[in-house]
Order: structure tokens, then C-alpha cells, then sequence
């Protein structure tokens, strides 16, 4: 089999359940839905009794509840069963390639690999084969860290993002296997659309997929020779978090007297992931919104408008106020807000003239008060309709953000690092990813 190494990829085996029912076995990325708990009481009305991946994860909605450590022990718990029951068919090494059809009538490409822990680092300006594209809070690693420690299996939720014009490592691996019977085929819960996947087993295509690394790595090696040939564009948490469960095993293997040899094919040291083409025509870029609670929002608002210099103005409704954040053709960068008081729902736009991405203005500004103001707390939605439904709440504000170009997208990381925490999301959230596949990890 081709060593893909030097590309900080290796081919996993991959594990997927006996006769799959999509629509009870796969869900949305646990980081989906955080202030919507109806969404995930459907998710396990939907799955009952039946073997689900929802029973495999820990949705981000019940992080701050008083059963964590009991909620996680279940997980663990429940991968064992599964691993030692009649759940899973024979793992199988190989890359998945997916088409994901999506409620908005989009088509999204993806392969799904194992990349090695030890060639990504989130740390600002980092230099590694695999970088992170926001900030990582350090603060969210360790809840995380307990999920991931010990846990028989792993499922990905985690994208990647290649620079990849000529569409080689993920559209045309995809024709050359797209002829055989898909290994899953279905439509996914709560209207999310359908999915389908294909094996990548076969020596030609896996040198197809070599060769195609190897242009991108080319393409992304500056003159120092440092290679930059992902970044993480859903995920960078969970990335961050395998990579530091990975650095502390490293560390108990070593104790243990275990050799180089041993700790190398550890399958810690890997992590699942689906690579996704930047110029793949089915991905969208979309802002992450805001939405602040228990905050003087009058004075919030003027507070970022003094700092991003912006002239307020009224909008009429939400829909107006979307259209005017949306705008491609105005000068500068536009904020929205909805705010509620008494009952009554206020549409302002905040224009400004700033010319760099609208979050790497708003986010400091939004740290800098909620820090000089005790009780305030921030939420990242994915969606502008859950963005203008809480802000029209008593109390609340919500913040729209305008859309992301991708355009020089690579470049821009690589000059200036990482942008702040929560700058975007790949398409609204329905179109996440949805677990599907596993595989083994402790």
C-alpha cells in the first residue's frame, strides 16, 4: 500500500454498521444546535432503540448539564457494546469518498482520511502541514480531552480544507470510484438531505490520490519550505483536542517503555477527518452569528460602533436587515443587530469601512466589554433565521454577520494565522457534517 506520510495522511480502517439505516444511525456534528434542545430530542426520538452514533457522541447542548461524567461514561460504555456486539461489519482499510446532497439543493464532495496528529498545530503561526484557521480557546480543550480519553472509537465530524483548483484529490478521486456500489447510500434525519459513499481501496486510485497530493503540497510550499496543505475548516476544537489526548499518550507509552516503532502505529496519533475541496461549487462559506445575553444591549451596541467607527442606522424588518448585512457590493464591512425590549424587536445595521473580514473587528471588540462587564455571555450560532429568533427575545441580542469570501482564503491564514474564534462556517447548519463512519482509537 502507498505510504502517504510525508502528507501527514494515513489510510484507516474504517468501521461502518451492519446494514445501515442513515437516518437512524448518522447524526449532525455534536457542535450543531447548542441552544436548541428540541432539535436533539427528535435526534433520539428518531433513533430509539435502534444502534445510532447518537449514542457514540456528546452533543455540545448538554456540556454545561449536571450529568456530564455520568453522559460520558455511557458513551464509552456504549462503544464497547457495540464494538463487541453484531453491530459493525469487518473494518476495512481505505478512504471514503462522499457526496452529500443538502436541503438547499447543494452537492458537496468529501474524503474522508486519517490525518497524523503530529503534522497539525493550532498554535498561532504555526508552520505544519495542517494549521488552524480560528483561534482555539485552550479553556475548551480539557471538557473535551474526557470524551476523547479512553474512548474505543472515534467518529469525524472534523473538514479539512485543500487549496485545490484543479479539484484532483477529492472530484476525480471520486470518478475513478464512483462506478462501484456505494458502501452507504440514504437520506439523512430532519430534513438534512442525503449522503452517499464510496470505497477507495484500489492501488490505482490511492497513487491517483498521491499524485494529487503532491501537487497541492507542491502549490503550498513557500520558499522557507514549509508546506501548508490543510486547514481546518469545521472542527478546530475536536482537532485540538485529539492532538493534546495524543500528546499525553505519547507520554505514557514512552513511561511504559514502549519503542518508537510502538508509539508511531499507535492509533492515537491519528484522527479522522473529511477533506474537502475549497473550491468545491456545493461549499459555502457562511458567517458564524452571535448572540449576547444578559448585556445592556444599548450600550453594547454603541460600545462596538465606537470601535469599529460605524454609523447605525434603523432597518424596517429581518429581512431587510439580512439583505443590507449581505450586501457584496457596499464598501465595507456591515453588522446587524436584533434586539428586543419589552416586547418590541429593533433591526439596526452597523456600517462601517473596514475592508478586512467583519469578525476580526467585532470579535475583540465583544471580548474587550463582555471581560469589563460581569454576567454577559456569548453563544456562536450557525444560521441567520436562530440568529434573528433569539435576538427577538426579551433581554437578547443577536449579531449578523456578513459572508466570507474564499477567495485568497490560504493566504490569508498563512500571512496573518489564524482568525478569531468562530469566524465561519462551511454552509448553514443542516448541512454539517453527520457521523457515519468510526473507527477504533483506544
Amino acid at each position: 500500500m502507498i505510504d502517504f506520510s510525508q502528507y501527514g495522511v494515513a489510510v484507516p480502517e474504517i468501521l461502518l454498521p451492519k446494514n445501515i439505516d442513515l437516518k437512524s444511525w448518522a447524526v449532525i456534528a455534536c457542535d450543531q444546535y447548542t441552544q436548541d434542545r428540541p432539535y436533539w430530542q427528535k435526534a433520539a426520538d428518531i433513533a430509539g432503540e435502534k444502534p445510532s452514533t447518537l449514542k457514540l457522541i456528546f452533543p455540545e447542548v448538554y456540556l454545561g448539564d449536571s450529568d456530564k461524567d455520568e453522559r460520558i461514561a455511557k458513551i464509552k460504555k456504549t462503544m464497547g457494546d457495540y464494538l463487541s456486539g453484531d453491530v459493525f461489519a469487518n473494518g476495512e482499510k481505505e478512504f471514503i469518498y462522499i457526496e452529500r446532497k443538502t436541503a438547499y439543493g447543494r452537492t458537496r464532495k468529501g474524503l474522508i482520511v486519517a490525518v497524523d496528529l503530529d503534522t497539525y498545530e493550532w498554535k498561532p503561526f504555526s508552520k505544519a502541514l495542517i494549521r488552524a484557521t480560528e483561534a482555539t480557546v485552550p479553556e475548551r480543550i480539557p471538557p473535551r480531552m474526557k470524551i476523547r480519553n479512553g474512548a474505543p472509537l472515534e467518529l469525524p465530524h472534523i473538514m479539512l480544507l485543500a487549496d485545490d483548483p484543479d479539484d484532483a484529490l477529492v472530484g476525480k478521486t471520486g470518478e475513478l470510484v464512483k462506478g462501484g456500489k456505494p458502501v452507504y447510500d440514504g437520506d439523512l434525519q430532519q430534513e438534512s438531505g442525503h449522503i452517499t459513499g464510496w470505497a477507495v481501496r484500489d492501488e490505482k486510485t490511492f497513487a491517483h490520490v498521491e499524485s494529487a497530493l503532491a501537487t497541492i503540497a507542491k502549490k503550498g510550499t513557500d520558499k522557507d519550505g514549509n508546506t501548508f496543505l490543510f486547514a481546518v475548516g469545521d472542527g478546530n476544537h475536536s482537532l485540538a483536542t485529539a492532538k493534546a489526548v495524543w500528546d499525553e499518550h505519547k507520554k505514557t507509552l514512552a513511561a511504559q517503555g514502549k519503542s518508537e516503532a510502538e508509539i508511531a502505529q499507535s492509533p492515537v496519533r491519528y484522527a479522522l477527518v473529511e477533506i474537502v475541496n475549497i473550491y468545491d461549487a456545493g461549499l459555502t462559506f457562511e458567517p458564524i452569528h452571535r448572540v449576547i445575553f444578559n448585556a445592556d444591549n444599548a450600550k453594547l451596541l454603541a460600545f462596538i460602533a465606537q470601535k469599529v467607527d460605524g454609523e447605525v442606522k434603523a432597518a424596517a424588518s429581518a429581512a431587510e436587515l439580512e439583505k443590507l448585512v449581505a450586501d457584496k457590493k457596499a464598501a465595507g464591512a456591515r453588522y446587524g443587530f436584533i434586539t428586543t425590549e419589552g416586547g418590541k424587536t429593533t433591526y439596526t445595521l452597523l456600517q462601517t469601512e473596514i475592508t478586512d473580514l467583519a469578525i476580526a473587528s467585532l470579535q475583540p471588540a465583544l471580548d474587550e466589554f463582555i471581560k469589563d462587564n460581569s454576567g454577559i455571555e456569548i453563544d456562536y450560532i450557525h444560521g441567520s433565521e436562530e440568529t434573528v429568533e433569539l435576538g427577538s427575545k426579551d433581554g437578547q441580542m443577536g449579531i449578523l454577520l456578513p459572508p466570507i469570501a474564499k477567495d485568497s482564503f490560504f493566504a490569508t491564514i498563512n500571512g496573518r494565522g489564524p482568525l478569531p474564534r468562530k469566524s465561519f462556517s462551511m454552509g448553514e447548519a443542516s448541512e454539517k457534517r453527520f457521523y457515519v463512519e468510526a473507527r477504533k482509537l483506544f
